[in-house]
């Protein structure tokens, strides 16, 4: 079965660009081109990954981003003229597992696609009851959950990516261009403060389960890992 891409943009052009690209790689592929549209071709297309323009008509694509992110989450490549670092870090923050600002190159974007569904499709092989555990810390590959002092963590896809590739490498120190390359696929150079908003997001949200315990430690000039707990 072909995996399913959903385009969103108000531009045209882009969208008819990238659908002949993404089709010429085997996607199942449509478009929207504002905000209502996108959102009910996400009901009924079911993508299995969104590439989402923030700047759009009736709903824009924050929105859009903040409601896929909460109810169903899939991979989010956001498509952007803005160049301003506050609307690439919102998006990320929202849950958006990438982005990209126009003008782009087609072949960057097709292989940004690629290394998302790859990571996303890799679904663990093993028993659904074997566990990573770090202290407190529960991490389930195969049913990609993620439990903190009891409570289950709500964790955007690239956010349980990172976070399982950390518990399976307890102590081991990863630059940024390591895990753009190990969590995200990346075999290019791509743009470190996506793992950095990342690691916030993941630090906060087990902040508020678990307050006062440090699990991503910083490794100032190196990058991050996941420290061990004494239990």
């Amino acid at each position: 079965m072909k995996q399913k891409i959903l385009i969103v943009d108000d531009e045209v052009p882009i969208c008819d660009l990238l659908k002949i690209n993404l089709e010429s790689e085997g996607y199942e592929v449509t478009s929207a081109h504002d905000g209502r549209e996108a959102l009910k071709k996400i009901e009924s297309f079911r993508p299995d990954l969104l590439i989402l323009d923030l700047m759009l008509p009736e709903i824009n694509g924050f929105d859009i981003c903040r409601k896929v992110t909460s109810e169903n989450p899939i991979p989010i490549i956001m498509l952007t003229a803005k160049s301003d670092i506050v609307d690439k870090v919102l998006g990320l923050e929202l849950g958006a597992d990438d982005y990209i600002t126009k003008p782009f190159h087609t072949r960057e974007l097709v292989a940004r696609v690629k290394a998302l569904l790859r990571r996303a499709s890799h679904e663990p092989k093993s028993n659904p009851l074997k566990c990573l555990t770090n202290g407190c810390l529960e991490v389930y590959p195969y049913n990609r959950k993620a439990v903190l002092s009891g409570c289950e963590l709500e964790l955007s896809v690239k956010e349980y990516d990172l976070l399982c590739f950390l518990m399976n490498n307890i102590e081991q120190v990863f630059s940024r261009d390591h895990l753009l390359e190990r969590v995200w696929g990346y075999d290019f150079a791509g743009d470190t403060r996506t793992v950095d908003v990342h690691v916030q997001r993941l630090r906060k949200k087990m902040k508020d389960e678990h307050p006062g315990n440090e699990f991503i430690q910083t490794v100032f000039g190196v990058g991050y890992r996941m420290k061990r707990q004494i239990s």
